[in-house]
């Protein structure tokens, strides 16, 4: 994995911005597209890409106000991968995972956007690449995927599917498919690819054994 060359965790930045985006799940090695229009998103863009381009994607949880609630104490940090700017003055940026940390303290520095001290020593494995799965791996997933989008009547490329790496896979479909913040933040957590594929497998079979909701998107293609 190594993205943008971090090996182990002293590698990476003491200090990270961090972007409170709740449903927004940013996975190592995997990748999170953004549309930057707020004014202090755009100076910690502006920031991040005059410095190493890393950001800290995390969610909320209860507590605080609405310009700054409170966060969870595990996010993802990323890297700028991608950048462009349009013409009413928005950010287009891709993410791509790095390695998972845990919020020491928030520091309360004059920026407007929020900045976090951060430990990434609990997740050093994230910069490590993954071992190999086992060849039932795939027809498990794609056995409970199948199930999942028949229920909610979507479409899939399963050859697209069959091709792809499998942890890029379960990283897609992890941040894609419409899981509470609650699950999001579960599949984050999983202490390994292997743990968050099997979550991930366990959260597509509970949805398909239950009641149908009104969060079925509009297309999985």
């Amino acid at each position: 994995m190594a993205v943008g060359g971090y090996r182990k965790a002293s590698d990476l930045p003491l200090v990270i911005p961090v972007f409170p985006l709740d449903g927004a799940l940013l996975l190592p090695g995997g990748l999170l597209p953004l549309n930057i229009f707020e004014p202090r998103y755009l100076n910690m863009i502006d920031d991040a890409m005059a410095g190493d381009r890393m950001i800290g994607m995390i969610q909320t949880r209860e507590g605080g106000d609405r310009e700054r609630p409170n966060i969870v104490t595990i996010g993802c940090a990323g890297r700028i991968t991608s950048f462009a700017e349009t013409q009413d003055g928005r950010y287009l940026v891709s993410l791509t995972g790095v390695c998972r940390f845990e919020v020491v303290a928030e520091l309360g520095l004059p920026t407007p956007y929020r900045q976090v001290r951060a430990d990434f020593s609990r997740f050093e494995g994230d910069l490590r690449d993954p071992e190999e799965p086992p060849p039932e791996a795939r027809p498990a997933l794609f056995d409970a995927l199948k199930r999942y989008l028949d229920r909610r009547g979507l479409a899939m490329d399963w050859e697209a599917a069959n091709d792809a790496p499998l942890e890029a896979l379960v990283n897609s479909l992890a941040a894609a498919l419409p899981f509470d913040p609650s699950e999001k933040q579960a599949l984050l957590e999983a202490a390994d690819p292997e743990e968050r594929r099997f979550a991930l497998i366990a959260l597509m079979q509970i949805d398909s054994a239950g009641p149908m909701g009104d969060d079925v998107p509009p297309s999985m293609q």
